[in-house]
């Protein structure tokens, strides 16, 4: 998958439907989000994210991508994301996909962190 699909398959999870969610996070993966319970696994952040509103626009920023191996690739970046009228939300964002075969790529592994302050 080159870079311009990851960006645009990622992009999607933030904008897309519930049904972008059953085909894109595998059974297996792991998401970790800044609301309660915090730690989703397989099925469950499919299910749990297919229930979240999802966002009008997202802006990915700071973009980062590795492949440490054939078959896996590792994003990081920024999201800027807006809906509705006057809700945004950023936050630092990791994913890892694991191709299962060909040009068919699944999410095993996705986080976000709210920018930090420092006290």
């Amino acid at each position: 998958m080159d870079d311009q699909r990851v960006w645009q398959f990622e992009e999607r999870l933030w904008t897309g439907d519930a049904s972008d969610y059953e085909q894109c996070i595998d059974d297996e993966g792991l998401m970790v989000v800044p609301a309660p319970p915090f730690i989703y696994k397989g099925r469950d952040a499919a299910q749990a994210m297919a229930q979240t509103p999802r966002w009008d626009s997202v802006e990915l920023t700071e973009r980062q991508v590795m492949r440490p191996q054939e078959g896996l690739i590792v994003i990081a970046y920024m999201a800027k994301a807006h809906r509705g009228e006057g809700e945004d939300y950023e936050a630092h964002c990791t994913s890892t996909y694991r191709r299962l075969a060909h040009e068919e790529w699944r999410v095993i592994q996705h986080q976000q962190t709210p920018p930090l302050i420092a006290s």
